[in-house]
């Protein structure tokens, strides 16, 4: 991931899978990892996620209490692979929005797992579920010449590993659709420009399991840009968006990975860092992660 970094030169990034602690001492050694490689940044930013919370409930129905898919989102540990923003300029703290908090069965025209039984697993801890298996934050930064630019970030659960109701893929599908409420104005007041909406949605807009309208839907937001970026690596085993790279035949590679800035913004130009073979990077980009770093360079 260092050797990503380093090589991508972000003044923004969103870190996905990071875990949390309460101090920030992990993010701030990180950070002080990539500042020995010559890539600083001063602010950093990380919130509690949904990851390992503990319900005391059995969130999946399998009749045990206490296991990894029982938390808000999974993880075996409370913190176990958040989200972390880093910085070049500050992070404006007191204007953050944590929608981590959110019940799922408070966002409009949610969509929750049933089955002939009523409410899946039951209705006390649907009740108790939140939308966010991650996170859902507001996180504003000031720039200089450019003012304050809005970041609306998170990460969805993947719309796999459940059953028929299937309780995953319509959790994935409300964490995505989240924004458009949001943005509708159904949470109070939301940017209106120079915002950017970035993540890992777990979701393409054409291939793969999940409901894949609601990204279309997403893509196709008038007041969001898709700047559709490619990548040598993904040229050469599939489609040019692909951002994950999953074992074939299924699920193959996937678009799952998004930055979409708002509409108003100069988009002068984007990819996916996911260079081919004979590329010196290719083989530090796959050592990272499964998810290829997209990014988007912009102007005002």
């Amino acid at each position: 991931m260092v050797a990503v970094l380093v090589h991508t030169q972000a003044d923004i990034v969103v870190v996905q899978g990071f875990d949390y602690d309460l101090t920030g001492a992990a993010l701030a050694a990180f950070a002080k990892l990539l500042d020995a490689q010559g890539l600083r940044y001063p602010h950093q930013f990380a919130l509690r996620p949904n990851t390992g919370m503990p319900t005391g409930q059995d969130m999946d129905g399998d009749g045990r209490l206490g296991g990894p898919r029982d938390a808000q989102g999974y993880g075996a540990f409370s913190g176990q692979g958040g989200m972390a923003v880093l910085s070049r300029y500050p992070v404006a703290r007191d204007a953050v929005r944590d929608f981590s908090g959110l019940l799922w069965a408070d966002l409009p025209g949610a969509t929750l797992p049933r089955t002939d039984a009523g409410p899946f697993p039951d209705a006390k801890a649907q009740a108790a579920q939140r939308l966010s298996s991650t996170a859902h934050w507001v996180v504003p930064i000031d720039v200089p010449q450019v003012g304050r630019v809005t970041l609306l970030t998170y990460h969805a659960t993947p719309p796999v590993f459940d059953g028929p109701e299937d309780r995953n893929g319509q959790r994935n599908a409300d964490e995505t659709r989240f924004w458009q409420v949001y943005l509708d104005g159904a949470f109070g007041p939301a940017p209106s420009d120079r915002f950017v909406l970035l993540g890992d949605a777990n979701l393409d807009p054409a291939a793969g399991d999940g409901h894949k309208h609601v990204m279309r839907q997403l893509l196709d937001d008038p007041r969001l840009t898709d700047t559709a970026p490619t990548s040598a690596g993904a040229a050469a085993t599939g489609d040019t968006t692909d951002t994950a790279d999953w074992d074939d035949p299924y699920p193959g590679n996937l678009r799952a990975d998004y930055v979409l800035p708002s509409a108003d913004w100069t988009v002068t130009d984007s990819g996916v860092v996911w260079p081919a073979h004979p590329d010196p990077m290719a083989d530090a980009v796959v050592r990272a992660s499964r998810h290829h770093l997209v990014w988007v360079d912009l102007a005002w």
